[in-house]
């Protein structure tokens, strides 16, 4: 049952954008910081980061990058930003940046507003912002006014300090009479609220100066744990290597909990485990998600768990940093499937072993309900023989007992031995038998009161049974009973249904589709044993966002209508000089030979907008003339063309062309492509599409000969041509069922 749902906001980046945010020199400096010392960031990015002053180290070599960031602060020029590259980047891994640098800056805002003084001058336009948004969210009781203006009250101001935890806020919340209980629910839910929309806004202002694009994100702040901050009581954060860092504030306070008001202490209390819905984007675009571990203790496995569906994807973390993955591989240390299988096959299992094992309750309820039954069956034989004595008469014999017969032989002659005539009461027999009832009954009440005992504590075990089976319930719901399958390559994890997780980025892919749709993403903390309800924090930042395929292709060309009619001549060139990085980059993958290349060429024939872009159409209706003018739209986003260099694990050219669905008047003369046609039914236009895709290739063989000599020595520009002019000699062009090698199309 969904307790408390964080409220997420959809933002669109194309309103946002008009007033797209300048970064201050600090905001430049720290990004830089942060991205050299994220292995993540600095992997994905950190080139794009162009700094041009002295490289300022330690005594130990190591880099101060400390130093580095005060002197950019002085010196703005020496830091050069290339957003234009960046925007090529995942787009989560600069949402992370982003994120850290809006976490740090507010982190010192509201330093400073509780300090007061002239240091909180440069940081009060973006408190003021806050404020703003967070006076939506707080009940009537924490709001006051201040020279007419509705503001919240000045005792909570450390409701937002971010060194406090979850216990100490709801503590400090507690001391106020000014506040119900249900208003002080209220508040913390209201704090929480105004923080994740603040933090978000200011995100996406920073994602936006650094050339990121988005038209649906969102930036989540998740906290999940006991809330008592035992994982997190160091003054900073964590980087990948479990190392506290000056890269990152400290933000313990900033990271909401799901909480829940507690019946009938009527309590505030953090969840262990928090569980949040969403929706992919929809639009035939990629939804992309990214995780970014803030806080965790390396002795319990991070666990985030994705579900759409019923099926569900699975995020570990390893305990040697805050990477996550699908391996769930832990050595030292509890993970949930632990959790779940102390509970089933220890607790539970050693429960129904006592009720119904063997030797359990049920067992010596029946043993010693059939012992009692015997017991009342001798009871009611034994007393029926003693009834039986009173109806027997006693019988007097005059017979001497032999006792008699001796002493009246050993009598002095003359004396006169007296006797009584022997009677047969039989009282040494009603005795045992009398004795035999009275220790029968103590034996039934011991078997009846043994019966009450075993009954009662079988029932007490149901109840603690019932209880760990709904625990066991909940953690299997929280975890998932239907795991995706996968396949790994090169960090890359391809799930069954081509979802996709990076290890590299953190970036998990929904793939493209038409149709927006429910997934639930679940945060765990591990707790201290399967029936503890303590648990240490765990922090995490995700963030949401549309992406359309190709988009971080480290060179992305898209030509659109710049083909005559029936042509295929292209006068104009494919790279300009803001390409020069991505060129540049391209020649360095292709030094490395350990780096797959590939080309991938189609001639798409009739194109089909999908919504997001331009896809070969899977059933092309052509048509005789234009409905309307040639250049519409619905018919001029179709003639396009695109050439893609991917760089991301491996080296990847794609070409592809389309055309509009008016039946092309091409004269085709190359009796390949005539034999071609005839044998698999392709049309002009797919052959017109074959064409372009073949001047594109040509085009982009004689620019990289060109530049190859330009940016590289001799040595290295001879063996980057050698094996492009190779790849490129295999290089065959897709078309419909079959395929035409590019050397044919000169015949």
């Amino acid at each position: 049952m969904r307790i408390f749902l964080l409220l997420f906001f959809f933002i669109s980046f194309a309103s946002l954008a008009q007033n797209t945010v300048e970064l201050t020199p600090e905001e430049r400096a720290y990004l830089f910081h942060i991205v050299k010392k994220s292995q993540i960031l600095d992997t994905s990015m950190g080139r794009y980061f162009d700094y041009k002053g002295p490289m300022i180290k330690y005594p130990n070599k190591s880099i101060n990058y400390d130093s580095i960031e005060s002197l950019m602060i002085t010196n703005p020029s020496l830091l050069v930003i290339r957003t234009e590259e960046i925007n090529k980047t995942e787009k989560g891994v600069v949402l992370e940046a982003a994120n850290k640098t809006a976490l740090w800056e507010f982190n010192r805002c509201l330093h400073f507003q509780r300090e007061g003084g002239p240091a909180f001058d440069p940081y009060k336009a973006e408190y003021d912002k806050f404020v703003e948004v967070l006076i939506k969210y707080l009940p009537t009781n924490a709001l006051t006014r201040k020279n007419g203006t509705v503001v919240p009250n000045k005792k909570l101001d450390n409701l937002s300090n971010p060194s406090l935890s979850i216990d100490d806020r709801i503590a400090f919340l507690g001391s106020f009479q000014f506040l119900d209980e249900n208003d002080r629910m209220v508040t913390l839910k209201g704090f929480n609220q105004g923080i994740t929309e603040y933090v978000q806004k200011r995100t996406l202002e920073i994602f936006t100066a650094l050339g990121g694009e988005a038209s649906v994100l969102q930036n989540v702040l998740i906290a999940a744990g006991d809330g008592s901050s035992s994982g997190g009581e160091e003054s900073r954060e964590k980087d990948e290597k479990g190392r506290w860092t000056d890269g990152l504030p400290k933000a313990v306070g900033l990271f909401p909990y799901q909480t829940q008001l507690t019946v009938p202490e009527r309590k505030v209390e953090p969840l262990l485990f928090n569980e949040s819905d969403y929706k992919t984007v929809g639009e035939n675009k990629n939804t992309n998600l990214h995780f970014d571990v803030w806080s965790y203790n390396k002795e319990k496995q991070t666990t985030v768990v994705i579900e759409k569906h019923g099926l569900t994807y699975h995020l570990f973390s390893s305990g040697e940093n805050r990477f996550l993955s699908p391996d769930s591989s832990f050595i030292n240390g509890n993970t949930f499937q632990s959790m779940i299988n102390d509970l089933e096959f220890v607790r539970i299992a050693k429960l129904k072993d006592m009720i119904y094992g063997k030797r359990g309750y049920d067992y010596q309820i029946k043993d010693n309900t059939k012992k009692k039954d015997k017991t009342e069956l001798l009871i009611e034989k034994h007393e029926k023989k003693y009834s039986d004595f009173g109806y027997k008469p006693i019988v007097t014999k005059n017979k001497m007992s032999r006792k008699t017969k001796k002493q009246k032989k050993n009598a002095a002659p003359g004396k006169q031995i007296d006797y009584q005539p022997i009677t047969d009461s039989q009282k040494d027999v009603r005795k045992d038998e009398q004795n035999s009832i009275v220790g029968l009954y103590g034996q039934y009440d011991f078997y009846k009161r043994e019966i009450e005992r075993l009954k009662k504590e079988k029932e007490e075990c149901i109840d603690i049974l019932a209880r760990y089976q709904r625990r066991l319930e909940t953690y299997k719901q929280l975890i998932g009973t239907h795991w995706a399958t996968y396949k790994e390559k090169d960090g890359i994890y391809m799930f069954q249904d081509s979802s996709t997780f990076d290890m590299m980025t953190q970036e998990f892919h929904f793939k493209a589709d038409s149709i927006r749709e429910d997934f639930e993403v679940r945060v765990l903390a591990i707790p201290e044993n399967c029936l503890s309800d303590l648990a240490d924090e765990v922090m995490l930042h995700m963030s949401l966002v549309d992406a359309t395929p190709h988009y971080d292709a480290r060179l992305r060309i898209e030509l659109n209508d710049v083909f005559a009619s029936d042509k295929w001549d292209l006068a104009r060139p494919l790279f300009d000089k803001e390409d020069s990085v991505a060129v540049r980059q391209f020649f360095e993958e292709m030094l490395n030979k350990k780096a797959p290349f590939t080309i991938v060429a189609k001639g798409q024939g009739i194109g089909l907008w999908n919504g997001s872009r331009t896809v070969k159409n899977p059933k092309p209706v052509e048509q005789l003339a234009y409905k309307g003018s040639k250049m519409d739209t619905t018919y001029l986003r179709l003639r396009k063309s695109e050439l893609f260099i991917n760089l991301e694990k491996h080296i990847q050219i794609e070409v592809n062309s389309y055309t509009d669905p008016v039946t092309s008047n091409l004269q085709v003369q190359n009796a390949t492509l005539t034999a071609l046609m005839a044998k698999y039914k392709l049309s002009k236009n797919d052959i017109l599409s074959v064409y372009r895709t073949a001047t594109l290739l040509k085009k982009l063989k004689q620019e990289i000969n060109t530049l190859a000599p330009l940016y590289l020595d001799k040595d290295k520009s001879k063996a980057v041509l050698s094996r492009f002019n190779k790849e490129m000699a295999k290089a065959k062009i897709i078309v419909g069922k079959t395929s035409v090698k590019l050397s044919e199309l000169d015949k």
